[in-house]
């Protein structure tokens, strides 16, 4: 069950942004019937040259919530300065910090209230996974679609992206013109593959994520 969360968590930060000083995304959760089972939502302002991001996730099926909190702050470049995340599922619940100590070249995990520390060797600009994605969108908007790379969140991720077309969606009902993408996640908790659905507005909004799990194909849809 933690990695279906940690994977879920994964997926729902597709919906990252690319915003011009300061936006906010609110998405609904749906079960595979279409019924709600919860709610996320993503906001993110500027602040001189760094940008602070936020994802937080509240949902929860038969027996088992989740409750997500994650930050972020970029630097120049999009380059990651700190990743914090605190994050209750069920009856387990953590939180910890990352820096990102570009000069040494080395981040700096650290479980909050007692636990311990490690260190990870960074590359020259390191991304978590709130900043990638991003990036991912501001790449999009200028026609690009990023390599395969590492991406950071707590441990280490392998990310790539594989554009699969142009498709019009029911968002709340309405058809929406939008790029599909299928993006792997890989790591240490997590192996699974999921479908994001790009608006072709100049912000490439993210508008539906779709992912299948053994229970039918869950999906995350914005809430106009």
């Amino acid at each position: 069950m933690m990695r279906t969360a940690l994977c879920l968590a994964l997926v729902h930060l597709a919906a990252s942004a690319q915003p011009q000083g300061e936006e906010t995304l609110n998405y609904t959760i749906n079960w595979p019937s279409g019924l709600s089972l919860g709610e996320a939502s993503l906001r993110a302002r500027q602040a001189d040259d760094r940008w602070e991001l936020e994802f937080e996730i509240d949902a929860a099926v038969p027996g088992f919530s989740v409750q997500d909190r994650y930050r972020s702050l970029i630097g120049p470049g999009l380059c990651a300065v700190e990743l914090e995340k605190q994050f209750r599922r069920g009856n387990k619940k953590g939180h910890e910090r990352t820096g990102f100590d570009l000069e040494r070249g080395i981040a700096v995990r650290e479980t909050l209230g007692g636990g311990g520390k490690s260190e990870i060797p960074l590359p020259p600009c390191p991304r978590d996974a709130l900043g990638f994605l991003f990036y991912l969108r501001r790449e999009l908007g200028q026609g690009r679609l990023p390599p395969a790379q590492e991406i950071f969140f707590g441990a280490r991720y392998q990310v790539s992206l594989e554009y699969r077309g142009f498709h019009t969606v029911r968002v709340n009902e309405v058809p929406t013109q939008a790029d599909r993408f299928l993006a792997r996640v890989k790591g240490p908790a997590c192996d699974h593959s999921f479908d994001v659905y790009f608006a072709r507005d100049p912000a490439r909004t993210p508008v539906l994520v779709r992912v299948s799990f053994p229970l039918g194909i869950f999906s995350m849809e914005l809430v106009r």
